[in-house]
């Protein structure tokens, strides 16, 4: 039996990136935000559900 190679899905470090408003840390763009990129503000729900920033 042949070991099967791990599939490639593309290169992760071309897509877009952001950061988060809430918790200041970077995210990368998803197929399901491919309509809405430039209104994303928050990296998840969580965040979102937030929405005060964290400060340090």
């Amino acid at each position: 039996m042949k070991a099967k190679k791990p599939a490639f899905h593309g290169n992760k470090l071309r897509l877009a990136q952001k950061t988060c408003i809430v918790c200041n840390r970077p995210f990368s763009w998803r197929k399901k935000w491919e309509k809405v990129w430039e209104e994303v503000k928050f990296c998840s729900e969580k965040c979102r559900s937030n929405k005060k920033p964290f400060h340090k």
